[in-house]
């Protein structure tokens, strides 16, 4: 695990709106996910959804490195997420079938 993705060295945390903050959490998520560190990666991506809950693309990015981990209730839970809020994404039907897919 890198070091400054330690949750006990983090202060306690309040989420207000932050769409840039979440952008941000989405940018390092998809690094560490390139790196094949998918558990950072999901934590990243789970921050995302605390600071902007309709950022779309950080479930869609949650529910695919918890996929890489082998979660697939959480990649359910994240796809799901994901195609309600973008119900009309060019992806939408293909991750309707992944969720269909996924055995939890």
């Amino acid at each position: 695990e890198p070091e400054e993705e330690d949750e006990s060295a983090k202060p306690a945390h309040t989420y207000t709106f932050n769409p840039l903050e979440a952008q941000y959490c989405v940018k390092v998520g998809n690094e560490y996910y390139s790196q094949g560190k998918y558990r950072p990666a999901i934590r990243r991506f789970q921050e995302a959804t605390n600071w902007n809950p309709a950022y779309a693309e950080a479930y869609l990015r949650l529910g695919q490195a918890s996929e890489k981990i082998k979660d697939a209730a959480g990649a359910k839970q994240a796809y799901s997420k994901y195609v309600e809020l973008s119900p009309d994404a060019k992806n939408a039907s293909e991750i309707k079938k992944k969720i269909a897919s996924l055995k939890n």
